[in-house]
């Protein structure tokens, strides 16, 4: 799928990822550019099953699932990006590093995920992302992915 830009539904996504409800953390992908960037969607609602325990008075999205929404953002770049081999193998996470949390996610909030390729390799990717909620930057990290054998 290189060098096509293109945008996937849900049940494109699943055709990528295998996460499933209630850990697909992703609803949509507005733009893949292979090699080069991603931009995902997430929308929060007061259903999502964290909330429950994380907090019931004050519901916030725990910021290890932000992380993990980018990462699932980032591992479709990672396919879209990979040499055709790939197709069908897994893309697991090998690192998170400088992850950063700047303001909580509540329910009726929509993430917008962005990510970059900083570097690619035939079977190691690292990319930077970010996660916005209305503009506003609300967490952060670099993602180290790796195709599995």
């Amino acid at each position: 799928m290189k060098d096509k830009e293109c945008a996937l539904d849900i049940k494109e996504i699943q055709d990528f990822l295998p996460h499933r409800y209630p850990f697909l953390l992703v609803d949509r992908i507005l733009e893949v550019k292979p090699g080069e960037k991603i931009i995902g969607l997430k929308n929060v609602t007061f259903n999502e099953p964290f909330f429950q325990g994380h907090f019931p008075q004050s519901p916030v999205m725990p910021g290890v699932l932000v992380i993990e929404a980018m990462a699932q953002v980032g591992a479709i770049l990672a396919y879209h990006s990979a040499p055709p081999e790939a197709k069908g193998k897994l893309i697991y996470f090998a690192a998170i590093d400088k992850a950063r949390f700047r303001k909580p996610v509540v329910p009726g909030d929509q993430i917008i995920f962005e990510l970059e390729m900083l570097r690619q390799r035939a079977k190691v990717c690292k990319m930077k992302g970010k996660a916005l909620v209305n503009g506003k930057v609300v967490a952060e990290s670099e993602l180290t992915a790796v195709l599995a054998e």
